[in-house]
Protein backbone atom coordinates (compact mmCIF):
# COMPACT_ATOMS: atom_id res chain seq x y z
CA UNK A 1 0.00 0.00 0.00
CA UNK A 2 1.63 3.72 -0.75
CA UNK A 3 -0.10 5.74 2.06
CA UNK A 4 0.19 9.91 1.83
CA UNK A 5 -0.19 11.75 4.91
CA UNK A 6 -0.63 15.42 5.12
CA UNK A 7 -0.48 18.11 7.91
CA UNK A 8 -3.25 20.75 7.90
CA UNK A 9 -4.54 24.28 9.20
CA UNK A 10 -2.72 25.44 12.33
CA UNK A 11 0.10 23.53 13.92
CA UNK A 12 0.22 21.68 17.22
CA UNK A 13 2.06 19.75 19.30
CA UNK A 14 2.20 16.11 18.68
CA UNK A 15 1.97 16.71 14.91
CA UNK A 16 5.08 15.06 14.47
CA UNK A 17 4.49 11.87 17.07
CA UNK A 18 1.85 10.77 14.35
CA UNK A 19 3.83 11.27 11.25
CA UNK A 20 6.12 9.03 12.60
CA UNK A 21 3.76 6.61 14.00
CA UNK A 22 2.25 5.94 10.81
CA UNK A 23 5.65 5.45 9.17
CA UNK A 24 6.67 3.17 11.36
CA UNK A 25 3.46 1.35 11.40
CA UNK A 26 3.27 1.11 7.74
CA UNK A 27 7.01 1.04 6.85
CA UNK A 28 7.55 -2.25 9.67
CA UNK A 29 4.68 -3.97 10.06
CA UNK A 30 3.05 -3.78 6.88
CA UNK A 31 6.20 -2.97 4.17
CA UNK A 32 3.89 0.14 3.24
CA UNK A 33 5.83 3.26 1.14
CA UNK A 34 4.85 6.55 2.88
CA UNK A 35 5.07 10.08 1.13
CA UNK A 36 4.31 13.13 2.96
CA UNK A 37 2.58 16.37 1.38
CA UNK A 38 4.50 19.25 2.38
CA UNK A 39 2.27 22.56 3.28
CA UNK A 40 -0.74 20.61 3.80
CA UNK A 41 -3.29 20.34 1.07
CA UNK A 42 -1.80 23.09 -0.83
CA UNK A 43 1.24 20.59 -1.60
CA UNK A 44 -1.65 17.40 -2.15
CA UNK A 45 -2.89 19.77 -5.19
CA UNK A 46 0.53 20.97 -6.66
CA UNK A 47 2.16 17.67 -6.39
CA UNK A 48 4.78 18.60 -3.70
CA UNK A 49 5.65 15.75 -1.55
CA UNK A 50 8.55 13.46 -0.28
CA UNK A 51 9.21 9.99 0.65
CA UNK A 52 9.31 9.53 4.40
CA UNK A 53 11.19 6.21 5.49
CA UNK A 54 11.97 5.25 9.17
CA UNK A 55 15.59 7.49 8.77
CA UNK A 56 13.51 10.11 8.03
CA UNK A 57 11.52 10.72 10.74
CA UNK A 58 14.18 9.45 13.51
CA UNK A 59 14.64 12.08 16.01
CA UNK A 60 10.78 14.13 15.65
CA UNK A 61 9.07 12.70 18.44
CA UNK A 62 9.81 15.06 21.33
CA UNK A 63 9.93 17.95 18.04
CA UNK A 64 6.89 20.63 17.65
CA UNK A 65 5.40 21.67 14.44
CA UNK A 66 5.40 19.48 11.49
CA UNK A 67 8.10 18.35 9.48
CA UNK A 68 6.02 18.56 6.44
CA UNK A 69 4.61 21.79 7.03
CA UNK A 70 1.44 23.35 7.26
CA UNK A 71 -1.28 25.53 5.39
CA UNK A 72 -5.01 26.70 5.24
CA UNK A 73 -6.27 26.31 1.81
CA UNK A 74 -8.94 28.86 0.28
CA UNK A 75 -12.47 27.11 -0.29
CA UNK A 76 -12.13 27.16 -4.30
CA UNK A 77 -8.88 25.46 -4.16
CA UNK A 78 -10.67 22.66 -1.58
CA UNK A 79 -13.24 22.17 -4.65
CA UNK A 80 -10.66 21.82 -6.87
CA UNK A 81 -9.08 18.92 -4.92
CA UNK A 82 -12.33 17.44 -4.70
CA UNK A 83 -13.34 17.71 -8.31
CA UNK A 84 -9.57 16.11 -9.01
CA UNK A 85 -9.19 13.45 -6.32
CA UNK A 86 -9.69 10.57 -8.46
CA UNK A 87 -7.00 11.85 -11.34
CA UNK A 88 -4.47 13.10 -7.57
CA UNK A 89 -4.66 9.53 -6.39
CA UNK A 90 -3.97 7.84 -9.66
CA UNK A 91 -1.05 9.90 -10.58
CA UNK A 92 0.56 9.99 -6.85
CA UNK A 93 -0.39 6.35 -6.54
CA UNK A 94 -1.74 6.80 -3.34
CA UNK A 95 -4.33 4.33 -1.94
CA UNK A 96 -5.21 6.43 0.90
CA UNK A 97 -4.67 9.75 2.30
CA UNK A 98 -4.60 10.36 6.10
CA UNK A 99 -4.66 14.00 7.04
CA UNK A 100 -4.29 15.17 10.38
CA UNK A 101 -5.92 18.08 11.34
CA UNK A 102 -8.84 19.84 12.95
CA UNK A 103 -12.42 20.66 11.92
CA UNK A 104 -11.37 22.99 8.87
CA UNK A 105 -9.10 20.28 7.86
CA UNK A 106 -11.11 17.19 8.59
CA UNK A 107 -14.07 18.70 6.76
CA UNK A 108 -11.98 19.07 3.60
CA UNK A 109 -11.57 15.27 4.27
CA UNK A 110 -14.71 14.46 4.53
CA UNK A 111 -15.33 16.33 1.29
CA UNK A 112 -12.60 14.57 -0.65
CA UNK A 113 -14.30 10.82 1.02
CA UNK A 114 -17.59 11.85 -0.15
CA UNK A 115 -15.78 12.44 -3.80
CA UNK A 116 -14.81 8.73 -4.15
CA UNK A 117 -11.84 9.42 -5.77
CA UNK A 118 -9.36 9.63 -2.72
CA UNK A 119 -10.23 7.20 0.10
CA UNK A 120 -9.42 8.75 3.73
CA UNK A 121 -8.91 7.86 7.20
CA UNK A 122 -8.45 11.63 9.21
CA UNK A 123 -6.54 12.02 12.23
CA UNK A 124 -8.21 15.01 15.09
CA UNK A 125 -5.83 17.48 15.90
CA UNK A 126 -6.10 20.65 17.83
CA UNK A 127 -5.07 22.40 21.17
CA UNK A 128 -8.69 23.87 21.64
CA UNK A 129 -10.11 20.49 21.66
CA UNK A 130 -13.28 21.39 20.04
CA UNK A 131 -13.64 18.39 17.39
CA UNK A 132 -17.14 16.57 18.14
CA UNK A 133 -16.91 12.52 18.55
CA UNK A 134 -13.64 12.36 20.03
CA UNK A 135 -12.83 12.25 23.97
CA UNK A 136 -9.67 14.98 23.84
CA UNK A 137 -7.57 15.82 20.76
CA UNK A 138 -3.70 15.72 20.88
CA UNK A 139 -2.13 19.39 21.81
CA UNK A 140 -4.74 20.34 24.14
CA UNK A 141 -2.91 18.84 27.11
CA UNK A 142 0.56 20.89 25.58
CA UNK A 143 -1.48 24.12 25.40
CA UNK A 144 -3.19 24.04 28.79
CA UNK A 145 0.14 23.30 30.57
CA UNK A 146 1.60 26.73 28.91
CA UNK A 147 -1.39 28.38 29.83
CA UNK A 148 -1.12 27.10 33.39
CA UNK A 149 2.28 28.00 33.82
CA UNK A 150 1.90 31.74 32.23
CA UNK A 151 -0.46 32.54 34.90
CA UNK A 152 1.29 30.60 37.44
CA UNK A 153 4.19 33.10 36.78
CA UNK A 154 1.94 35.99 36.23
CA UNK A 155 0.66 35.91 39.62
CA UNK A 156 3.80 36.45 41.49
CA UNK A 157 4.65 40.10 39.38
CA UNK A 158 1.05 40.81 39.72
CA UNK A 159 1.12 40.44 43.87
CA UNK A 160 3.91 42.72 43.61
CA UNK A 161 2.61 45.65 41.61
CA UNK A 162 -0.83 45.18 42.75
CA UNK A 163 -2.02 45.08 39.76
CA UNK A 164 -5.42 42.63 37.38
CA UNK A 165 -3.95 40.46 35.01
CA UNK A 166 -5.53 39.69 31.70
CA UNK A 167 -4.56 36.20 30.56
CA UNK A 168 -5.66 35.71 26.70
CA UNK A 169 -5.62 32.22 26.19
CA UNK A 170 -6.48 30.16 22.84
CA UNK A 171 -10.36 29.20 21.73
CA UNK A 172 -12.07 30.86 18.75
CA UNK A 173 -15.09 29.03 19.85
CA UNK A 174 -14.84 26.57 22.94
CA UNK A 175 -13.05 27.84 25.91
CA UNK A 176 -11.54 24.74 26.85
CA UNK A 177 -8.30 25.95 26.97
CA UNK A 178 -9.55 29.30 28.89
CA UNK A 179 -11.66 26.34 31.20
CA UNK A 180 -8.95 23.72 32.01
CA UNK A 181 -6.07 25.98 32.61
CA UNK A 182 -7.72 29.24 34.50
CA UNK A 183 -8.65 26.37 36.82
CA UNK A 184 -5.64 24.59 37.20
CA UNK A 185 -3.74 27.76 37.96
CA UNK A 186 -6.37 29.02 40.43
CA UNK A 187 -7.30 32.45 38.28
CA UNK A 188 -9.78 34.62 39.69
CA UNK A 189 -12.24 34.84 36.62
CA UNK A 190 -12.55 33.14 33.45
CA UNK A 191 -14.65 34.29 30.31
CA UNK A 192 -15.40 31.84 28.01
CA UNK A 193 -17.05 32.12 24.24
CA UNK A 194 -19.90 29.68 25.46
CA UNK A 195 -21.04 32.08 27.87
CA UNK A 196 -21.47 36.16 27.79
CA UNK A 197 -19.84 38.19 30.84
CA UNK A 198 -20.44 41.36 32.59
CA UNK A 199 -17.51 43.81 33.22
CA UNK A 200 -19.37 44.76 36.33
CA UNK A 201 -19.27 41.30 37.99
CA UNK A 202 -15.31 41.43 37.34
CA UNK A 203 -15.16 44.43 38.52
CA UNK A 204 -17.12 43.12 41.80
CA UNK A 205 -14.66 40.34 42.37
CA UNK A 206 -11.62 42.17 42.12
CA UNK A 207 -13.01 44.91 44.41
CA UNK A 208 -14.27 42.74 46.80
CA UNK A 209 -10.23 40.61 46.75
CA UNK A 210 -8.44 44.04 47.16
CA UNK A 211 -11.21 44.59 50.36
CA UNK A 212 -10.18 41.14 51.32
CA UNK A 213 -6.59 42.46 51.60
CA UNK A 214 -5.35 41.11 48.43
CA UNK A 215 -3.40 43.41 45.86
CA UNK A 216 -4.00 41.66 42.84
CA UNK A 217 -6.15 39.29 40.59
CA UNK A 218 -5.83 37.26 37.29
CA UNK A 219 -8.22 36.42 35.16
CA UNK A 220 -8.28 33.84 32.23
CA UNK A 221 -10.08 34.91 29.22
CA UNK A 222 -10.35 32.61 25.62
CA UNK A 223 -9.99 35.27 22.40
CA UNK A 224 -13.43 34.54 21.60
CA UNK A 225 -14.91 35.53 24.64
CA UNK A 226 -17.59 38.57 24.61
CA UNK A 227 -19.21 41.02 26.63
CA UNK A 228 -23.18 40.27 27.35
CA UNK A 229 -24.48 42.99 24.78
CA UNK A 230 -24.32 46.58 26.21
CA UNK A 231 -22.26 46.12 29.01
CA UNK A 232 -18.83 46.84 27.39
CA UNK A 233 -17.87 48.55 24.31
CA UNK A 234 -16.38 45.59 22.33
CA UNK A 235 -17.39 44.56 18.06
CA UNK A 236 -17.35 42.17 15.37
CA UNK A 237 -14.11 41.67 13.44
CA UNK A 238 -14.29 40.90 9.60
CA UNK A 239 -14.35 37.63 8.53
CA UNK A 240 -10.99 36.28 6.87
CA UNK A 241 -10.73 34.88 2.85
CA UNK A 242 -10.75 31.81 4.75
CA UNK A 243 -14.37 32.30 6.51
CA UNK A 244 -12.80 32.65 10.19
CA UNK A 245 -13.99 36.28 12.04
CA UNK A 246 -10.80 38.40 12.90
CA UNK A 247 -11.52 38.65 16.84
CA UNK A 248 -10.68 42.60 18.34
CA UNK A 249 -8.63 41.70 21.31
CA UNK A 250 -10.65 41.06 24.25
CA UNK A 251 -7.58 40.82 26.36
CA UNK A 252 -6.89 44.04 25.84
CA UNK A 253 -10.08 45.36 25.67
CA UNK A 254 -10.89 43.92 28.85
CA UNK A 255 -7.98 45.01 30.73
CA UNK A 256 -8.46 48.89 29.43
CA UNK A 257 -12.13 48.33 30.89
CA UNK A 258 -11.22 46.89 34.19
CA UNK A 259 -8.55 49.76 34.66
CA UNK A 260 -10.92 52.49 33.68
CA UNK A 261 -13.40 51.28 35.98
CA UNK A 262 -11.65 50.16 38.77
CA UNK A 263 -8.75 53.04 39.04
CA UNK A 264 -6.31 50.08 39.21
CA UNK A 265 -3.47 49.05 36.78
CA UNK A 266 -4.64 46.43 34.94
CA UNK A 267 -2.35 44.52 32.34
CA UNK A 268 -3.34 42.55 29.24
CA UNK A 269 -0.70 39.37 28.59
CA UNK A 270 -1.79 37.83 25.16
CA UNK A 271 0.11 34.10 25.25
CA UNK A 272 -0.78 33.69 21.28
CA UNK A 273 1.09 31.61 19.48
CA UNK A 274 3.44 30.32 22.02
CA UNK A 275 0.55 27.81 22.95
CA UNK A 276 1.06 26.01 19.75
CA UNK A 277 4.69 25.32 19.79
CA UNK A 278 7.07 23.86 21.38
CA UNK A 279 7.39 20.13 23.08
CA UNK A 280 4.59 18.44 23.28
CA UNK A 281 3.75 17.10 26.72
CA UNK A 282 3.93 13.07 27.57
CA UNK A 283 0.22 12.71 27.53
CA UNK A 284 0.23 14.48 24.09
CA UNK A 285 2.95 11.94 22.77
CA UNK A 286 1.48 9.09 23.61
CA UNK A 287 -1.91 10.13 22.55
CA UNK A 288 -0.51 11.20 19.41
CA UNK A 289 1.28 7.91 18.76
CA UNK A 290 -1.83 6.04 19.51
CA UNK A 291 -4.10 7.56 16.58
CA UNK A 292 -1.24 7.43 13.64
CA UNK A 293 -0.86 3.68 14.64
CA UNK A 294 -4.45 3.03 14.49
CA UNK A 295 -4.96 5.45 11.18
CA UNK A 296 -2.53 2.40 9.34
CA UNK A 297 -4.65 -0.36 11.42
CA UNK A 298 -7.86 1.35 9.57
CA UNK A 299 -6.40 1.90 6.53
CA UNK A 300 -5.25 -1.79 5.97
CA UNK A 301 -8.98 -2.79 7.04
CA UNK A 302 -9.91 -0.38 4.33
CA UNK A 303 -12.60 1.59 6.78
CA UNK A 304 -12.20 4.56 4.94
CA UNK A 305 -14.33 8.03 5.56
CA UNK A 306 -13.40 7.81 9.51
CA UNK A 307 -11.11 9.24 11.59
CA UNK A 308 -9.30 7.65 14.99
CA UNK A 309 -11.22 8.83 18.50
CA UNK A 310 -10.81 8.76 21.77
CA UNK A 311 -13.31 7.40 23.64
CA UNK A 312 -12.50 6.84 27.25
CA UNK A 313 -9.14 5.39 27.06
CA UNK A 314 -9.22 3.43 24.17
CA UNK A 315 -9.21 4.14 20.77
CA UNK A 316 -12.11 4.07 18.15
CA UNK A 317 -12.96 4.56 14.74
CA UNK A 318 -16.04 6.81 13.77
CA UNK A 319 -17.27 8.69 10.91
CA UNK A 320 -15.78 11.67 9.36
CA UNK A 321 -19.10 13.06 9.56
CA UNK A 322 -19.20 13.11 13.38
CA UNK A 323 -16.36 14.95 13.44
CA UNK A 324 -17.74 17.86 11.18
CA UNK A 325 -21.21 18.09 12.47
CA UNK A 326 -20.53 20.84 15.18
CA UNK A 327 -18.33 22.19 17.48
CA UNK A 328 -17.52 20.54 21.01
CA UNK A 329 -17.88 23.60 23.58
CA UNK A 330 -17.65 23.69 27.18
CA UNK A 331 -21.32 22.30 28.34
CA UNK A 332 -23.05 24.09 31.05
CA UNK A 333 -22.05 21.23 33.77
CA UNK A 334 -18.59 21.86 33.20
CA UNK A 335 -18.84 25.58 33.79
CA UNK A 336 -21.46 24.84 36.60
CA UNK A 337 -18.40 23.05 38.37
CA UNK A 338 -16.09 25.99 38.13
CA UNK A 339 -18.38 28.72 39.18
CA UNK A 340 -16.58 29.68 42.12
CA UNK A 341 -14.22 31.08 39.62
CA UNK A 342 -16.04 33.19 37.15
Amino acid sequence: MRIGVLTAGGDCPGLNAVIRSVVHRAVTNFGDEVVGFEDGYAGLLEGRFRTLDLDGVSGILARGGTILGSSRLQRDRLREACENAQDMAREFGIDVLIPIGGEGTLTAARMLSDSGGLPVVGVPKTIDNDISGTDRTFGFDTAVGVATEAMDRLKTTAESHQRVMVVEVMGRHAGWIALESGMAAGAHGICLPERPFDPADLVAMVEERFARGKKFAVICVAEGAHPAEGTMDYGHGAIDKFGHERFQGIGTALAFELERRLGKEAKPVILGHIQRGGTPTAYDRVLATRFGWHAVEAAHRGEFGRMTALRGTEIEMVPLADATAELKTVPKDRMDEAESVF
